[in-house]
């Protein structure tokens, strides 16, 4: 991974270093309330944005910075 670098100049806004926790949470509860409406016979919401704020996750976006250095560009 030496050579690995960004492609793009995109970071998250954050101290966070993943989402994955939140993913999961979000995704935990999404199955929850689509087992429910099935049971009740109910139409299914078809995206995780329907049931969950991905606002609410520990990153808060991205934004492209144009001053950045060879070591920012780093993986």
């Amino acid at each position: 991974m030496s050579r690995s670098i960004r492609k793009t100049k995109i970071f998250g806004i954050t101290s966070a270093e993943t989402e994955k926790q939140d993913k999961r949470l979000w995704n935990r509860k999404f199955r929850k309330v689509c087992k429910k409406l099935i049971l009740k016979n109910k139409e299914t919401p078809v995206k995780v944005n329907a049931v969950t704020n991905v606002w609410d996750g520990a990153k808060d976006g991205k934004k492209y910075y144009l001053g950045t250095t060879k070591k920012d560009m780093r993986k």
